[in-house]
């Protein structure tokens, strides 16, 4: 049984998994979207999540303790100049992860794992989805208040006159 076991070993020892995730946690920086395994990805997502609010105090500290998960120079320098800045105002929740279908050899579930502020076609069709319905009986209100308000507007005007 696995209780209180919170860690996700991936089939590794610790120096490989811990050098598996941060490659990937680079090249996720790097490319912005990258394609793996659920239980990679899912490994993946704290592992990457605390480096980013990290990096959003840009200190010598933090750009060293950043660089000691990454092991990658360029890495850090892009999560410091490009994603931080914008995630600023983001309280966490920096990574989505889709689900893409199975692979084919062995049937495993494949996920895509991106930037949520990254996604060009998320991000278009965010100011779309604005207006909000509901099933309920309010639908018929917001209606019929349109038409009342005309009325009033007509009914101040001569009493100002």
């Amino acid at each position: 049984m696995r209780h209180n076991k919170k860690v996700n070993h991936l089939g590794r020892k610790s120096g490989h998994r811990k050098a598996l995730l941060a490659s990937m946690a680079s090249s996720l920086i790097l490319k912005k979207r990258i394609t793996t395994t659920e239980a990679k990805a899912k490994a993946l997502k704290p592992y990457l999540e605390p480096l980013v609010t990290k990096s959003k105090e840009d200190t010598t500290h933090s750009r060293r303790v950043v660089f000691s998960y990454l092991k990658d120079k360029a890495a850090t320098a892009e999560l410091f100049r490009t994603i931080a800045p914008k995630v600023a105002d983001r309280p966490g929740g920096y990574l989505r992860i889709l689900h893409i279908g199975f692979r084919q050899g062995d049937a495993t579930e494949m996920v895509l794992v991106e930037f949520v502020d990254f996604n060009e076609a998320a991000l278009a069709a965010a100011p779309k989805a604005e207006k909000k319905t509901t099933r309920r009986s309010r639908a018929k209100k917001a209606e019929a208040a349109p038409e009342a308000a005309p009325e009033a507007p007509a009914a101040e005007a001569p009493a100002a006159e």
